[in-house]
């Protein structure tokens, strides 16, 4: 007899889960293996939910069920550990009944073939709903717990952003809206808006950037028109803002150092007739901007190599933009990849600022005395960022910084240098942007 609806979302939800937080794998390539079962879109939806809950609430869930387990789970009933953790998670939720998510969870355990702890998961599920208001004040005053972010980056916050660490991780914990950019060779922001409002689907644009678009909703991409023939592109606002930065006119000369997954490379061709090359380090991930730019009807000269390994890729000649999206804590979109909090450990930073320090002064000496090169992370961390600048314009005095950033009416403040976007302002992502000019 085949598992009731509600069950299958919650055990590759916890399948997910564990791949994260046991095996350190991202949760979107865990959701790739693991929902290939699941041919309902809503169920898929539903294990991401779950998951993305999970990851906003573990310290919380780790410490109830620690606390509500007489005895440990041995290592083999992992699987049934996370049945547990997405429930503890769903219920504290509340967006369904009570009844139908420990059902649900029940119910899991058979999937995992762990039918024999049924009883187990429910009566931890139920005393959880018996004793919420005590064991949750049992957990309640550890920062941890309380900001659903692990201590290590409380107190980088605490030191970074003394007046603003709480809004910060506050930010964290809500989900984002879905933003998309309109493909200006395709159509017109107004026909694309129009076509929207004719599908049923609330949008407006935001203030500041010419190609963005808001959906008042999330909605499956298959349901947004001509999405599919290259009409929009998902990409936040504050990835959408780096471009403006670049100040493109057209027969530039333009390189892309980290290319990959392509949102920003396929955003400069659709703003100008350049000349692009696009270098990742990552076959994968190159492969993904080949296929992204083909679907926009656009093309670049695509180059898998490493670019702080200048000799083994460079052509010889300068560039007049050099846009440097570099590897780094990804801490200003913990919203959108709530599994970065747990994935990201303190001791990367450093390796993380080497590499980013390492690829501006392999890639300054690219540029045209006269051309820019913008420097872009999706951190608030200042030693990836405004410290990480600093250090560079002290190294190179032939750099200049432009201070005033391209959109004066962008939420953010100016840092020293550059500008600095923290997450939820103005409803966009945390990011980092600084130009600095070839003098």
């Amino acid at each position: 007899m085949p598992a009731p609806t509600g069950a299958e979302p919650r055990w590759a939800a916890a399948q997910v889960a564990q791949r994260v937080l046991d095996q350190g794998q991202a949760s979107d390539a865990a959701m790739e293996v693991v929902c290939q079962g699941l041919t309902r879109g809503q169920d898929r939806a539903l294990a991401r939910r779950l998951v993305h809950g999970l990851m906003r609430d573990w310290p919380m869930v780790s410490g109830l069920l620690k606390a509500l387990l007489q005895t440990p789970l041995k290592r083999r009933d992992r699987g049934v550990y996370f049945i547990l953790c997405i429930g503890l998670s769903e219920l504290r939720a509340e967006r369904e009944p009570d009844h139908a998510a420990v059902n649900a969870a029940v119910e899991a355990t058979k999937l995992a073939k762990a039918k024999h702890m049924s009883k187990l998961v429910n009566a931890v599920l139920r005393r959880f709903l018996r004793e919420r208001e005590a064991l949750e004040a049992d957990q309640a005053d550890a920062l941890t717990v309380q900001w659903g972010h692990p201590a290590w980056f409380i107190q980088a916050l605490q030191h970074d952003w003394p007046e603003d660490w709480q809004r910060i991780l506050g930010a964290g914990n809500v989900s984002p809206p879905l933003t998309l950019r309109v493909n200006r060779r395709h159509w017109s922001r107004d026909d694309a808006l129009s076509a929207l409002t004719q599908h049923g689907l609330e949008a407006h644009p935001i203030p500041g950037l010419a190609d963005a678009v808001e959906l008042e909703r999330r909605v499956a991409i298959r349901d947004i028109p001509e999405f599919s023939t290259g009409g929009w592109s998902v990409q936040d606002a504050s990835a959408q803002w780096a471009v403006d930065w670049l100040q493109l006119t057209p027969g530039l000369r333009v390189l892309d150092a980290c290319a990959g997954p392509g949102g920003k490379a396929a955003h400069a061709l659709e703003r100008a007739d350049i000349e692009l090359h696009a270098v990742d380090s990552d076959g994968e991930r190159l492969a993904r901007v080949e296929t992204g730019l083909a679907r926009l009807g656009l093309s670049a000269q695509l180059i898998h190599a490493d670019a702080t390994s200048v000799a083994s890729w460079w052509d010889g000649g300068l560039f007049d933009r050099v846009l440097l999206d570099a590897p780094c804590s990804a801490t200003g979109v913990i919203r959108r990849h709530p599994d970065i909090r747990w994935l990201r450990q303190a001791g990367d930073l450093s390796n993380l600022v080497a590499t980013q320090r390492a690829l501006l002064d392999a890639l300054w000496p690219l540029v045209k005395p006269g051309g820019i090169l913008v420097y872009v992370t999706c951190s608030v961390l200042a030693d990836e960022n405004d410290r990480q600048m600093a250090s560079f314009v002290e190294r190179h005095s032939d750099g200049s910084i432009l201070q005033s950033p391209p959109t004066p009416t962008a939420p953010g403040r100016a840092v020293s240098p550059g500008w600095q976007v923290l997450p939820g302002e103005g409803g966009w992502d945390g990011f980092y942007f600084a130009a600095v000019e070839r003098v």
